[in-house]
């Protein structure tokens, strides 16, 4: 069974970070979620970044606010694919401090990066990679993208209306 690791700085990050739990939970896709802060908890950082795989996470989505090097740090680290969410927080330099700090990585080290807040693209996102060597994932994320379409034309044909 695939398994996702979300992963937050903050418990503050939480709100944000739900989305991406909620997303993943309707394609089925278990989830591991923890707290893990890149300057106070270095220690648990490493232990996470170099054993998450070892427990069977095949996808870690990191979302974190301010200088946000929790999702650097955790792809530097791991074989894992990353995927940083920039979270806007009551510290942050209107959200661009994370959005640098995550999407600026050196040769070598990728991170996928979203929008600022953007935790339900990360899980989507997580899931198509999931999907890309699971046909159930990918059977759900098929009718996931056939609802997006239907709400579309609907709202189009009442707009026209």
């Amino acid at each position: 069974m695939s398994k996702v690791g979300i992963i937050m700085g903050s418990d503050s990050d939480l709100p944000i970070m739900k989305e991406a739990i909620e997303i993943l939970n309707s394609f089925d896709i278990d989830v591991e979620v923890d707290i893990v802060s890149a300057h106070r908890t270095p220690d648990k950082l490493w232990d996470y970044a170099q054993n998450a795989h070892k427990r069977g996470i095949n996808v870690v989505i990191a979302g974190a606010g301010g200088a946000a090097h929790l999702p650097g740090m955790v792809a530097s680290m791991s074989p894992l694919p990353v995927i940083g969410v920039p979270v806007k927080s009551r510290n942050s330099i209107d959200g661009w401090d994370s959005v640098l700090s995550i999407l600026q990585m050196p040769s070598g080290v990728p991170v996928a990066t979203v929008a600022l807040d953007g935790a339900k693209n990360a899980g989507i996102l997580a899931a198509q990679i999931i999907g890309s060597s699971d046909e159930g994932v990918q059977r759900k994320i098929l009718l996931f993208k056939e609802g997006l379409k239907i709400k579309v034309n609907k709202a189009a044909e009442k707009l026209k209306k």
